[in-house]
């Protein structure tokens, strides 16, 4: 009895050891890098296909361009439309999607795994990733219609304020380039065809796979999506971000709200600090109704509904954020209390009952963001785009648990350093 009482401990501690889905991992012939979790639970494949081709990747003067030539793949490639696209997924039951932000691009796609289903929507994703047609008249559509997105956004102040902090933050690197009206005017199919050309190699694509599937069928799924791709340069960098000087940047705007945003440059995926950060913003302003930022502004003074800080971690130094609305007559108040705020964070760190509270909600709260395919799908692409630790979700919460009040007051020290703050308020006196 008692031996199997021992096996049953040891076997429940096994289970918390590996709580994590396997994750495995290869090159395929084409050159692209292959992350795949098998998963017999529900009968569907998720892929994703991410590039280096996000909008930092823009040529100087062709902001937009990433975007329009991700938003194009779907809309139009080999001998089929748009139209034929879209029918051809609803035959299958498949749904295609993904995106664009500054550091890459993606091509998603979500397909029962049974094999007439996953062939016929996988043949579609092939076609779309190596085939894109970029039809002219779609672009000028499609250039339409984020050239009236832009105009009416650039009258909204929490789009304004925004684009400033960018341009504050990063003055001389591409993350600080954003889309205007004249630089997507600028764009023709051929800054489309050139820069899929550029970014869009095999040897540039990270394939995250998760499903109903073997890892032969995995290896063969990846190699059929990437072997057609441009011979597009292995190498991919950006140029190294500057801390900017302490400034404040004030907009007109006749809003009866202001909009004010505070931060600088702090974080790089894999950072070794990423982990105290995460737990000490839960602590400043990332945990909701028990951060301070919202119990000093909100409870206390009732200067603002909701204010909020996070950290954005990128290839290079993402932003850290804080950010909140307020009456435009008490702006000056509110952000007096926030700098207050964040002074004494970086002083003293948290609290120990503050720091408990922290490791409990991030460290117990971690299996629900990762509870479903969907979910699991963008931590791993996440994991093979940026290089993270094929353990990178065993880990996180045994990480989470190891950070001390010393790591947070060390680790905000060295990444939030007030002589660089930059603050940008909108419609503020």
């Amino acid at each position: 009895m008692l031996r199997c009482l021992v096996a049953g401990l040891l076997g429940l501690f096994a289970t918390f050891v590996q709580a994590g889905p396997k994750i495995e991992h290869w090159t395929a012939p084409s050159g692209a890098r292959v992350f795949f979790i098998e998963s017999r639970v529900v009968p569907i494949v998720d892929v994703q296909v991410d590039f280096a081709a996000g909008g930092a990747y823009a040529p100087e003067g062709k902001a937009g361009v990433a975007g329009l030539t991700r938003g194009l793949l779907g809309l139009g490639a080999g001998e089929l439309d748009e139209e034929r696209i879209a029918e051809r997924l609803a035959d299958t039951g498949a749904m295609m999607g993904g995106g664009a932000d500054q550091d890459r691009a993606s091509v998603g796609l979500r397909t029962l795994s049974s094999l007439r289903e996953r062939e016929a929507a996988l043949e579609l994703m092939r076609l779309v990733l190596q085939q894109p047609a970029f039809p002219a008249a779609v672009l000028e559509r499609e250039k339409a219609r984020a050239i009236a997105g832009i105009r009416e956004a650039d009258t909204r102040p929490g789009s304004i304020a925004a684009k400033r902090f960018a341009a504050a933050l990063y003055p001389e690197h591409p993350y600080g380039r954003v889309p205007t009206a004249e630089s997507v005017e600028s764009i023709g199919r051929e800054d489309l065809v050139a820069f899929y050309r550029a970014h869009y190699g095999a040897r540039r694509a990270v394939v995250s796979i998760i499903g109903d599937l073997s890892r032969a069928e995995a290896e063969a799924l990846a190699q059929r999506l990437t072997a057609g791709l441009p011979d597009a340069p292995e190498k991919v960098s950006l140029p190294g971000t500057a801390l900017p000087a302490r400034d404040t940047v004030r907009v007109e705007h006749p809003a009866q709200q202001a909009h004010i945003l505070l931060g600088l440059p702090a974080l790089r995926r894999g950072d070794p600090d990423t982990f105290p950060l995460l737990v000490g913003n839960y602590t400043l302003g990332g945990g909701g109704f028990v951060s301070r930022l919202m119990k000093e502004v909100r409870e206390k003074r009732g200067f603002a509904y909701s204010v909020y800080s996070y950290f954005q971690p990128q290839r290079e130094r993402g932003p850290f954020q804080i950010g909140l609305q307020t009456k435009r007559e008490q702006a000056q108040d509110a952000l007096k209390v926030v700098e207050q705020v964040l002074a004494e964070f970086l002083a003293d760190g948290p609290s120990e009952e503050e720091l408990k509270a922290a490791k409990r909600n991030l460290a117990d709260g971690f299996p629900l963001r990762i509870d479903s395919n969907r979910k699991l799908l963008e931590y791993l692409s996440v994991i093979g785009f940026y290089g993270l630790p094929l353990t990178y979700l065993d880990d996180f919460p045994r990480k989470v648990e190891a950070v001390t009040a010393a790591d947070v007051r060390e680790a905000f020290r060295r990444h939030v350093r007030p002589e660089h703050l930059v603050t940008v308020i909108i419609a503020g006196e």
